[in-house]
């Protein structure tokens, strides 16, 4: 078992826990007994916080909420404290086990998920190679978790035992660049998210410092990472600062959002060479506010007609309309967060519900999605909770975020 030696807030892990397989989830043994368990499976929410005095932080863990299909209210499970920031979160894809990452730490961490309680506790913690691990994302076939380390500018490949257990960094991928003009935000490399293109053979990975949004190739077999393409990156504007994006589930498009400018920009997809080409970048912002204000997350709707993205600082999710073919987008209108600092937006595994997280706010906010127009609408469900920052979903028959 690898884990990082005098990780911040370490605890020991029961070795019985460890040692006898009863005790992990048991995997299903056939197609039709997955299919079976996942829509039998209570859905289940997870949280990450922000809890270090360093982030100015109040969040005392990992969050793991009961959420009833329906209404899409949230009923409180569990909280797993003793963990430092466990800020950003990914499931495996037969959401047997839960990874975060940790702010400002160089490690992360497994857990164990009980399907039917939706209760965790932790596996083991592996080393990133890197400060300030931020997202994270699993290949196809699950044995590899690709790292984006924010703060040391790299991306980090870690191995994903049969048993769900993390294996310390096999590879450390530098991004190459010219640091963007902000100053402060721009000063070295910084990438800020990790996602698999559909087909599973491309990882994205935009880079906030650098003005750049990255393509991998990933060995499946060894877990290598290599450039795609011709220059292996798209360039964005300057000072732009990508930070998010996603996929059309459909179409040969992709939407990646700008923080530091507030914009999106749609891109055309060449799932064959693994490239991005800009076509349009459209404002996050509405044309009457002069604020500051910056981009945070993302949620494409699951037919790929509605794209929503967070503005922190303007307070609000922006709703845009895909157009079927190209995947520009026309905005729709802008529905305020209802908190500070909307950093996590997301839709429910079904789609009806669209959560923010707003990390200054304290709370968690659900809304109903009109699925004709794609506007939403408050169901007037506020959940207290400090300093959230991600969210992913776990049973009712859905699988979580690529």
């Amino acid at each position: 078992m690898n884990q990082v030696t005098g990780a911040p807030g370490r605890r020991a892990i029961l070795s019985a826990a460890i040692a006898s397989p009863a005790l992990l989830p048991a995997a299903p043994s056939s197609a039709a007994e997955k299919k079976t368990m996942a829509a039998a499976a209570p859905l289940h929410a997870y949280v990450g916080t922000f809890t270090t005095a360093q982030r100015k932080a109040r969040g005392e863990g990992i969050g793991v909420f009961r959420v009833d299909p329906a209404t899409g209210s949230w009923t409180h499970v569990q909280t797993l404290g003793e963990q430092v920031n466990p800020s950003f979160l990914h499931l495996s894809r037969d959401q047997r086990f839960l990874y975060a990452v940790h702010g400002d730490g160089d490690y992360a961490t497994a857990y164990a998920v009980d399907p039917a309680s939706g209760r965790i506790r932790e596996l083991n913690r592996a080393a990133t190679g890197g400060k300030n691990g931020v997202r994270q994302a699993i290949d196809p076939a699950g044995r590899w978790l690709v790292v984006a380390n924010y703060g040391s500018g790299t991306v980090a490949v870690l191995p994903i035992q049969p048993d769900g257990m993390l294996g310390d960094q096999q590879q450390l991928v530098e991004l190459p660049g010219k640091p963007g003009p902000h100053k402060v935000e721009q000063a070295i490399s910084h990438p800020h998210d990790v996602v698999f293109d559909p087909s599973g053979r491309f990882v994205v990975i935009p880079d906030k410092g650098l003005d750049r949004t990255f393509v991998f190739a990933l060995d499946g077999a060894t877990g290598r990472l290599s450039p795609a393409g011709n220059e292996g990156f798209m360039q964005a504007r300057a000072g732009a600062g990508p930070r998010h994006m996603a996929f059309h589930p459909k179409r040969p498009v992709a939407w990646v959002l700008n923080e530091l400018d507030s914009t999106a920009t749609t891109c055309r997809w060449d799932a064959r060479a693994g490239t991005l080409t800009p076509v349009q970048t459209i404002t996050t912002l509405p044309t009457n506010f002069n604020g500051d204000s910056t981009c945070a997350e993302i949620a494409v709707s699951a037919d790929g007609r509605f794209v929503h993205c967070s503005n922190r600082g303007h307070d609000s999710v922006v709703s845009y309309a895909a157009d079927p073919q190209t995947g520009v987008l026309s905005a729709i209108g802008w529905t305020p967060s209802q908190g500070r600092g909307p950093r996590y937006i997301g839709l429910s595994p079904d789609g009806r519900f669209l959560q923010a997280a707003n990390e200054q706010g304290d709370n968690v906010v659900t809304f109903r999605v009109d699925a004709k127009t794609g506007k939403l609408t408050p169901t007037g469900q506020n959940l207290a909770c400090k300093s959230p920052v991600c969210i992913v979903y776990a049973g009712g028959g859905t699988l979580p975020r690529a």
